[in-house]
């Protein structure tokens, strides 16, 4: 291992690294991520764990088992303090943390700190690092969390938990004895999330270490921070590391601090890398290039998408490729403003080939040549009518186009004749907005759907700000679809104060409260109120804290809060229950089972082990939703190469659930390649779309919740692209073996 050491520390970082040198670290491991304590808590007593964790009930009985004389129960007990996330419960986690005899127990005890995010818990986490037992890793990833969860007005303390981080992070990287791996890893996630002065040199220095998951988790944090104190290394990773993880990152730093000298490298990866994975990083980055260099085009130009010709009935079309839509991304933004013709004809025949009318295409091609995309479309009345009548056949297509038009408010203003190009596509998109008093008409499924595409032009629309767009927008807070009333409650938060918008609003407010099938205009609604920190916004808020649902009453006091307008705190009150007695048991039992799901999609299988002991309610959930064969023709409506793939939404949108929300069940299991999670809107909004990662993503950790992990077929998982369908999900439940399969390993790839 090869450490530099050309870092100035301040002296602060200095106390705290001649602490952990005197507390003697790196002889004790850290707890192993992800291994389950449920099986060894009494059946009863989990089953009052888990309904206290779904109630988000933090009560005398639940804090009465965190001196439970066995040691699982104080940590399940520990673990659900930090799931309910009452702020009541830190004094008790802390008195863990300090005293409790078995290092598992005061490892959940600082974890769940870090999900309470509570500046109260940050002294005694701070305290524990000088102890040699402490469970460091865990205690600067609670760190982490608290520092990025501070509201604006924290800054002072903000400043303080990073110096602390990054003084973890340089004793580890000074350390003459063994590092520990799992404290780096998680300071590098925890540096991320507090973003200290200084961390990108010390990040820098964790790109030479030997274990393949440091160095790519190092590449993570510099992207994420857009630091390029490792470029010079980078460059050398990018082309020769072995691990295809380092290599990806690598060019995401290289393109997110768009360094010139890579682009030779860049370019061999985008053509040569064995892995789709650093071959889709590297064309992220080349596109983020600012020197639009011929090699840079001239390689790009020479690559193709890949054709599978496919049969679906009696239509043939050619298969998706995520790979191709990254490609036709790239080219878009290289050949920006050119005009260049071949480059038009080459994605204008993709456009064809690619299945399911993404936006992709549309929007490269406006981005190489608006003149042209907008002459295609025809003159002014034909083009109103050809942008509406895609609207009601098509409504996916309808919001492609809507993208692309968008794409021309924010071309550069040297862009020829931008002000009449703008004119026009401003046009086109108010008229898709009216186009329910058109006269066009398509099958009638079509035509119920096309308001899906309402939000797409909406956000497209709002971009070019006009004149009337707050009377647009309050306008469509009327909408029966709850998407497009929450798209208009967003885009109203962001314009100016205006008395009638706040009226709007309010008025918005008192129907959403009244629904049942989602929150999310609510929820979109007081975020808006609250932005105007004025008093008719905060009375209007006031009604939010009667409401039923209890992700409502909390998003009220949280708004009201940072509104100014008092603290509310005490009106919070439970979140009453999602389930039933008879639920809570059919989810508990299922934790001395092993149960597989395996997804047939249309482009083959993948088989994913369900987690009950990390997160019951979670896999019975999806369990439920599987036998019902909730997810039999439901598309994969959202593909990010490198990140993950996402389903489970029946409108195919990603705005879609089951009617109902499940509370998140956060927990120690790591998002590792083949991770699988669930989806939200935000915190304990689950319901039917999860995902699954295509390479470690440690800054999900303690975020979403990890009920799954693929264990076979992540080939397919990979190949899948967005509007792949899922033909069908079987479940299967089976007595696990004697011998339990060993516990996630954290370094692994």
């Amino acid at each position: 291992m090869i450490l530099s050491r050309h870092f100035t520390m301040t002296p602060h970082i200095r106390i705290v690294v001649f602490a952990l040198v005197l507390a003697g670290f790196g002889s004790s491991p850290g707890v192993v991520r992800g291994q389950s304590r449920s099986a060894v808590v009494p059946k009863t007593t989990l089953l009052s764990i888990v309904r206290a964790e779904d109630e988000r009930r933090w009560d005398g009985v639940l804090e009465g088992l965190l001196s439970h004389s066995n040691p699982a129960v104080r940590s399940r007990a520990a673990l659900a303090a930090g799931r309910i996330g009452n702020e009541l419960a830190v004094a008790a986690l802390v008195s863990l943390l300090q005293s409790d005899k078995d290092r598992s127990v005061r490892s959940l005890a600082a974890f769940s700190l870090g999900e309470i995010e509570s500046l109260k818990a940050v002294e005694a986490l701070t305290s524990e690092l000088s102890k040699g037992d402490a469970p460091r890793a865990r205690i600067v990833e609670a760190l982490g969390k608290i520092a990025a969860a501070l509201p604006q007005g924290n800054e002072a303390q903000k400043k303080e938990i990073g110096k602390t981080i990054l003084g973890i992070l340089t004793f580890e990287a000074r350390r003459q004895s063994r590092p520990d791996a799992e404290v780096i890893l998680m300071a590098l996630t925890a540096t991320l999330r507090a973003r200290p002065e200084g961390a990108g040199a010390v990040v820098a220095e964790f790109l030479s270490y030997s274990d393949p998951r440091i160095r790519s988790d190092a590449g993570n944090t510099l992207a994420r921070l857009r630091a390029a104190d490792g470029n010079a290394e980078l460059r050398k990773l990018l082309t020769t590391d072995p691990d295809p993880n380092v290599r990806a990152n690598a060019a995401r730093v290289l393109g997110a601090t768009e360094d010139k000298a890579a682009s030779d490298g860049l370019v061999d990866r985008a053509s040569n890398d064995p892995d789709s994975r650093v071959r889709v990083s590297a064309m992220r980055a080349l596109a983020s290039l600012k020197a639009k260099e011929p090699k840079v085009a001239e390689a790009l130009a020479s690559k193709t998408c890949q054709r599978h010709l496919l049969k679906r009935g009696n239509v043939l079309y050619h298969e998706r490729d995520a790979e191709c839509l990254e490609l036709v991304t790239a080219i878009g933004r290289v050949f920006q403003g050119t005009g260049d013709q071949e480059m038009l004809r080459k994605v204008e025949h993709w456009q064809w080939d690619l299945h399911g009318s993404p936006p992709e295409p549309e929007i490269a091609l406006v981005r190489i040549s608006p003149q042209a995309y907008l002459a295609k479309l025809g003159e002014e009345a034909s083009a109103k009518a050809k942008v509406q009548r895609e609207i009601v056949s098509d409504w996916r297509y309808g919001a492609s186009l809507a993208q692309a038009l968008g794409e021309i408010a924010v071309l550069p203003d040297s862009t020829k004749d931008k002000k009449q190009l703008a004119g026009r596509a401003e046009t086109l998109l108010r008229s898709m907005l009216e186009y329910p008093r058109s006269k066009q008409s398509g099958n009638k499924a079509d035509e119920e759907q096309a308001h899906y595409a309402l939000p797409d032009v909406l956000r497209a629309f709002a971009a070019f700000k006009p004149s009337d767009l707050d009377l647009v927008l309050q306008k469509h807070l009327s909408e029966p679809d709850f998407v497009v009333r929450t798209t208009s409650a967003e885009l109203l938060g962001d314009l100016p104060l205006n008395s009638s918008n706040i009226e709007a609003l309010g008025s918005a407010l008192k129907f959403a409260l009244t629904e049942k099938e989602s929150n999310d205009a609510a929820l979109a609604i007081l975020d808006a109120l609250a932005k105007q920190k004025n008093r008719s916004a905060n009375q209007a808020m006031l009604l939010a804290l009667d409401s039923q649902d209890y992700i409502v009453r909390r998003k009220a006091i949280e708004s009201l809060k940072a509104a100014g307008a008092g603290d509310f705190s005490n009106r919070l009150g439970g979140a009453g229950k999602l389930n039933t007695a008879r639920d809570y048991r059919r989810a508990i039992a299922r934790i001395d089972k092993r149960v597989l799901a395996v997804v047939n999609t249309t482009k083959g299988r993948f088989t994913i082990e369900l987690l009950p002991a990390a997160a019951p309610l979670n896999v019975d959930n999806f369990v439920q939703l599987a036998k019902r064969r909730y997810f039999h023709g439901i598309v994969f409506h959202r593909v990010v190469p490198n990140f993950v793939i996402q389903g489970g939404d029946p409108r195919g949108d990603g705005n879609g659930g089951p009617g109902y929300q499940i509370r998140c069940e956060i927990n120690d299991v790591p998002y590792q390649r083949g991770a699988v999670g669930m989806a939200l809107s935000g915190k304990d909004t689950g319901g039917s779309q999860w995902f699954v990662t295509h390479a470690p993503q440690p800054h999900l950790d303690g975020g979403y919740t990890v009920f799954g992990n693929v264990i076979a077929g992540m080939e397919v998982v990979d190949r899948i692209a967005r509007g792949d369908v899922i033909k069908s999900i079987v479940v299967s439940e089976k007595p696990a073996p004697r011998t339990q399969t060993a516990p996630v390993n954290i370094l692994e790839n």
